[in-house]
């Protein structure tokens, strides 16, 4: 199985992130969170105009391979002794091939190597899929978190923590 991560680089790489971000979110999230809130979020968070900003503010976005074609990405910032993995997506159909878990192993080693002693992420509540395969990966649901998103939007979440 071929399975690569490569840091984005440059306005093409992130045209593919906005790209894959369009296709996966409206397909995961919409039975989740409805379509309004996909399309705002899509728009404020996941936009070309909003990755090239969140890239200048320190957060890395990596374009996730399968077979050498761009699958899915995901980006993380270092927090002091923690890095927050803000995003982990892959295409559905290539879901439960391993390659979320070579993601994580990647942003782990990552953030050893970069002094990082946790890996932290938020994930929507009713996202069952996601939170069992999280705590397979060992991570500790520590607390529910109801993040205001603007246009009258709530993320409501579990933040969840991994000891590295």
């Amino acid at each position: 199985m071929n399975i690569s991560v490569r840091e984005v680089r440059g306005k093409n790489d992130i045209k593919k992130v906005e790209q894959l971000a369009y296709e996966i979110w409206t397909q995961h999230y919409t039975p989740i969170i409805g379509i309004d809130q996909v399309d705002y979020m899509l728009e404020n968070f996941q936009s070309f105009e909003a990755i090239e900003k969140q890239i200048s503010e320190g957060m890395s976005y990596f374009l996730l391979f399968f077979e050498g074609e761009p699958i899915g990405y995901m980006a993380s910032k270092p927090q002091g002794e923690n890095m927050f993995l803000s995003k982990i997506y892959v295409l559905s159909d290539l879901r439960g091939k391993g390659i979320g878990s070579y993601a994580m192993n990647y942003l782990e080693t990552r953030a050893k190597e970069m002094g990082c002693r946790n890996l932290s992420l938020t994930v929507n509540k009713n996202n069952t899929d996601s939170i069992r395969a999280y705590e397979k990966l060992g991570f500790i649901n520590v607390r529910p978190l109801q993040t205001d998103i603007g246009k009258g939007f709530i993320m409501d979440d579990y933040f969840m923590k991994k000891q590295l």
